[in-house]
């Protein structure tokens, strides 16, 4: 029967280390997705004709460094503008002249949204809007007007052959 009860301790033990493996890995799932990260930051709206590649958790970066995310999106039923909320960070002190742009992490990348600091000495507060924004940019209306101007200008067209007999 000692036998047996070391058979049992090992395959307790066993189980035990893949259930705590299994914690430590959603822990760090947890950690490094931000879906643990509260809302201990600056509540900001910002106004954007397109917000094209940007959805609830997209990163808010300043010179390429991660300061918030976008907690929130809607479409504004009267100016059919797409109505974004961002956390940023609380010691972020932004001017009020602030800008907020759609912008991509190159071609096989996805969008964020790049905050560009005003001079402004005011700061924006908890709640307040972010005036100046520029919508994503239309990547298949660009394509298109580059190859509808590849050709470049064509020599006028040759007049076509007359079957009329000469006189």
């Amino acid at each position: 029967m000692t036998g047996t009860l070391k058979d049992h301790l090992a395959e307790a033990l066993i189980g035990l280390i893949v259930v705590l493996l299994a914690a430590g890995f959603v822990a760090f799932a947890w950690a490094r997705t931000g879906a643990g990260e509260g809302s201990d930051g600056v509540t900001l709206t910002a106004r954007f004709p397109n917000i094209g590649g940007i959805t609830l958790g997209t990163d808010v970066k300043v010179a390429g460094v991660k300061v918030g995310k976008v907690v929130g999106l809607e479409l504004d039923p009267t100016s059919y503008q797409a109505v974004l909320r961002l956390t940023v960070d609380r010691g972020l002190k932004l001017p009020i002249d602030s800008s907020a742009a759609v912008s991509s992490e190159g071609l096989l990348g996805g969008n964020y949204i790049a905050l560009t600091p005003g001079a402004e000495a005011d700061v924006l507060k908890d709640g307040g809007e972010i005036i100046e924004t520029s919508g994503a940019p239309d990547l298949m209306g660009l394509i298109g007007s580059v190859v509808n101007r590849s050709g470049g200008d064509a020599p006028p067209s040759e007049p076509a052959a007359s079957n009329a007999p000469a006189k």
